[in-house]
């Protein structure tokens, strides 16, 4: 699968240096983004096959657990093209406050 934007993640562990759970939040979403280029979904119950955590929220609205839950990563796949977007990344508590069908990143 291709990703856009991976630079919003770099930029998010980037933000987190210094913290005590800075080393396993980026190996967290380091394997995440391996395991998603290294495959092809073809629909979103197989995405919940490999990540039985995620949180498929629509038929292209799949929300990922990252690090034991402590982070939240929301995407939207086009399984046709083979692409997931990265809309928005952040703690759980964070994630709580927010409209997971509609957030964008940046927003």
């Amino acid at each position: 699968m291709r990703i856009i934007a991976r630079r919003t993640l770099r930029e998010f562990v980037e933000r987190h240096v210094g913290h005590s759970d800075h080393q396993a939040l980026k190996g967290a979403l380091d394997a995440w983004v391996e395991e998603a280029r290294r495959t092809h979904w073809s629909d979103a119950s197989d995405v919940k096959r490999a990540f039985g955590t995620a949180s498929v929220i629509s038929s292209e609205r799949i929300v990922f657990n990252i690090k034991g839950n402590d982070y939240r990563l929301v995407t939207a796949f086009d399984f046709e093209t083979g692409t997931i977007w990265i809309k928005w990344i952040g703690t759980h508590d964070e994630y709580d406050r927010i409209d997971v069908r509609t957030v964008e990143y940046g927003r």
